[in-house]
């Protein structure tokens, strides 16, 4: 089956939705190929765009330390490095909860405030902790993010 991105982006275009939520919308109807999630205007990189050093611990304890570029989020930072421990079933659009990590401690205060929709499907998540349970599809990559830590939880729900 060929992809259909161009004709989708076309007719949406006309409501006033982004790129990435164009292929969101595709990537949910099963109509769109995986290979062009990276040739999106939001995954374009260049070589002056600014990163972050995000450290993602896995349950066992073994530690990944990847540069993730700004605007994009943790968990399509761990998607992009294949980091395990992270699913993300629902492709960043915050309706499951299975790219829940732990914020270290340190940084809990340090991270934008979660939304309500967040709230709601962390109630999903495995063993949520009410102070730094966080679905990583909610976090956006900033300089002020650099040097943030983050542990999985034993399994994804």
């Amino acid at each position: 089956m060929g992809c259909y991105v161009h004709k989708l982006r076309t007719n949406i275009e006309q409501i006033h939705i982004s790129t990435r939520e164009i292929f969101l919308l595709a990537n949910w109807a099963g109509i769109i190929c995986k290979a062009q999630l990276g040739s999106t205007d939001e995954h374009r990189r260049g070589s002056h765009q600014t990163m972050a050093k995000i450290t993602y611990i896995e349950h066992n304890g073994t530690e990944h330390v990847v540069e993730v570029a700004n605007g994009l989020t943790v968990m399509e930072g761990a998607r992009d490095n294949n980091i395990p421990g992270i699913e993300a079933d629902c492709g960043g659009a915050c309706a499951c909860s299975t790219c829940h990590v732990y914020v270290d401690p340190a940084w809990v205060d340090k991270i934008p405030a979660k939304e309500d929709m967040e709230e709601d499907m962390l109630d999903f998540a495995y063993e949520p902790d009410p102070a730094r349970s966080r679905l990583t599809c909610q976090l956006k990559v900033t300089d002020a993010l650099d040097g943030l830590v983050v542990q999985m939880p034993e399994k994804q729900i």
